[in-house]
């Protein structure tokens, strides 16, 4: 993966997990410590906006999921299934094995409901959540029955296709191409300066990585799993919802009543951004999980 010239004073580190490489990156060496968890076909690049700045009053990390960016893409098996139980397993891990201390988790769409997988299963390793854009998965299983018909047929007609690897190959190539990414980044921004080569080029390079298409195919129908409505009754930390007000994918409308549980401290909307905040106005977004993360902190040790 490029370095973002914004944290090219960072080098590549990675670590051993379950006998896979897992590619991160690190800012600061004092104060909380923090793991910023990226969302579906992203990397810790995305995040390359944030870590820097974060990391001047945070022991801050970027992690790659494993079967994104950096990381390996083994093919589905006994050992690897690409689930939020999964990844909440690979972060707590993570902060035990390198970290060594429990973290703020940070994430982003299906980042998320990783980290809010994480403070339920490992609640003993997080101190705080911040959600940013939350993934509402409404293609899951359990939510199809409230979207309309013809959605609800053209999902599970796509996800029963996609299973076919030469038909998802074909489809990945096609999704997989400099112009296919930056139209699906223009649905998802609302600040469209944003959309820089250097973006298309962090989420383009591991998709052309040995195995890409497997873990597409294996998320792809994977609508099982857990929801956020399911987790947040369960987590006993802090959670903070940010949510980008335009965002098309993730409408905040249905965001706002992820807010109803005990567990959420507060709900920030993020007026004009889309489903990336962090990328599009990192200015605002860092200054508001800064205080966040520094206010749990100071919290916390009373």
């Amino acid at each position: 993966m490029t370095i973002s010239p914004i944290a090219s004073d960072i080098s590549p580190k990675t670590w051993l997990w379950k006998g896979y490489t897992i590619t991160y990156q690190q800012k600061g060496e004092n104060g909380p410590a923090v793991i910023l968890i990226h969302g579906f076909g992203a990397s810790w690049g995305h995040w390359r906006k944030n870590l820097s700045e974060l990391g001047n009053n945070c022991r801050c990390y970027a992690i790659d999921l494993i079967g994104f960016g950096g990381s390996a893409k083994p093919t589905p098996n006994q050992d690897i299934s690409y689930t939020f139980e999964t990844w909440a397993q690979q972060i707590a891990d993570f902060c035990q094995e390198v970290v060594g201390k429990p973290v703020f988790l940070v994430g982003n769409s299906i980042g998320c409901i990783v980290a809010m997988q994480m403070a339920v299963d490992y609640p003993e390793l997080v101190t705080g959540v911040a959600a940013l854009n939350c993934s509402l998965r409404l293609l899951h299983e359990k939510k199809r029955a409230s979207i309309p018909w013809y959605r609800n047929v053209g999902a599970s007609f796509a996800q029963n296709i996609l299973k076919n690897r030469f038909i998802a190959q074909y489809f990945f190539q096609q999704i997989a191409r400099p112009k296919t990414i930056k139209k699906i980044l223009s649905q998802a921004y609302r600040n469209t300066e944003a959309i820089t080569d250097e973006l298309i080029d962090i989420i383009l390079k591991p998709a052309q990585d040995s195995g890409a298409v497997d873990v597409f195919i294996a998320f792809t129908g994977y609508s099982q799993g857990p929801l956020a409505e399911d987790l947040l009754p369960l987590i006993s930390c802090p959670t903070y919802l940010l949510w980008g007000t335009e965002d098309p994918w993730e409408p905040i409308e249905l965001g706002k009543k992820l807010a109803d549980y005990p567990s959420v401290k507060q709900f920030i909307p993020l007026e004009g951004l889309g489903h990336c905040p962090q990328d599009e106005d990192p200015k605002k977004v860092n200054e508001i999980l800064q205080k966040l993360i520094l206010e749990n902190h100071d919290t916390a040790k009373i």
